[in-house]
């Protein structure tokens, strides 16, 4: 089987990990705060100090980091994994990145003779740890035909966008929508409850109506019991909105419902809500 490196070890990170060692896939994990490797290790895996050891005699390399730097660094750092990783792997980055950024990845990947495939995923925390996230990947066909085993057991699916950056730009579209959906939705809630409508009645007319969606329908359920542990931080939501905006930007496309997203977004991080779940943008609203 595949031997693989997996870079960081988060909210999503740690179950896709877990999934390829259930699968029974030789697996060495680095995590920049070393404890949250320790799961992994019980689990069977070998913990590596750098991205650098962790990539050394991997045949894929996948990265699951919070942003642009965090994976820069974990890439192209001094002791990053493409100072090691050898000629023909794949690499795989699962984070929610910036378009530019993936495609100067590419490019340095493809001078030390490896492939990149962006290939970040929907889903959060529970579909990690269930094997239930679908890959939007950008990149190589064959790459991505070469290593379909490795996703398999991490997903319900794998969708090929085209050229490099393609997952990459989908994620960021998809987020946004999301996005603008979890602050209009808090939004509404705060008219529900100020205005003195029964909230369960009135969540499930919207959960069940022309609005409804999965994550309208989960994160009215969160929203209204203020359940605000993290499958998808408050931090992490505004980083992707600012790069989806970005990406808009450079289509010549003003993403102004996005911008209203952000500020909503932004506001509930200003209030201590930062590292909690992205259902918390309701709780400014409420004060």
């Amino acid at each position: 089987m595949k031997s693989i490196a997996f870079l960081g070890l988060g909210t999503m990170g740690s179950g896709m990990a877990h999934r390829l060692l259930g699968a029974g896939f030789p697996v060495t994990v680095y995590n920049r705060t070393a404890s949250r490797t320790q799961p992994l290790a019980a689990a069977g895996a070998t913990v590596a100090s750098t991205p650098r050891e962790a990539a050394r005699n991997a045949d894929v390399v996948i990265a699951m980091l919070a942003d642009d730097r965090a994976s820069r660094e974990a890439w192209l750092g001094e002791q990053g994994a493409l100072a090691a990783v050898k000629p023909g792997a794949v690499l795989v980055d699962s984070s929610t990145l910036s378009v530019p950024w993936v495609l100067e990845l590419s490019k340095s990947a493809k001078e030390r003779g490896c492939a990149l495939l962006d290939a970040p995923v929907t889903g959060s925390k529970p579909q990690a740890a269930s094997g239930e996230l679908l890959f939007l990947v950008g990149g190589d066909a064959s790459a991505l035909d070469s290593i379909r085993e490795v996703l398999a057991p991490m997903s319900r699916g794998v969708v090929h966008m085209g050229a490099s950056g393609s997952g990459a730009r989908m994620k960021l579209i998809n987020n946004f929508v999301c996005g603008v959906q979890a602050a209009s939705l808090a939004e509404a809630l705060a008219i529900i409850e100020r205005s003195g409508l029964d909230r369960a009645q009135a969540l499930d007319v919207l959960g069940n109506g022309a609005p409804g969606s999965p994550l309208v329908r989960g994160l009215g359920a969160r929203m209204a019991a203020r359940d605000y542990r993290t499958n998808f931080a408050v931090d992490l939501m505004a980083k992707d909105l600012t790069y989806a905006i970005a990406e808009g930007q450079r289509h010549g496309v003003r993403l102004e419902t996005a911008a209203a997203g952000l500020e909503a977004f932004r506001r509930a991080s200003q209030q201590g809500h930062g590292s909690e779940d992205i259902a918390s943008v309701a709780e400014p609203l409420r004060q």
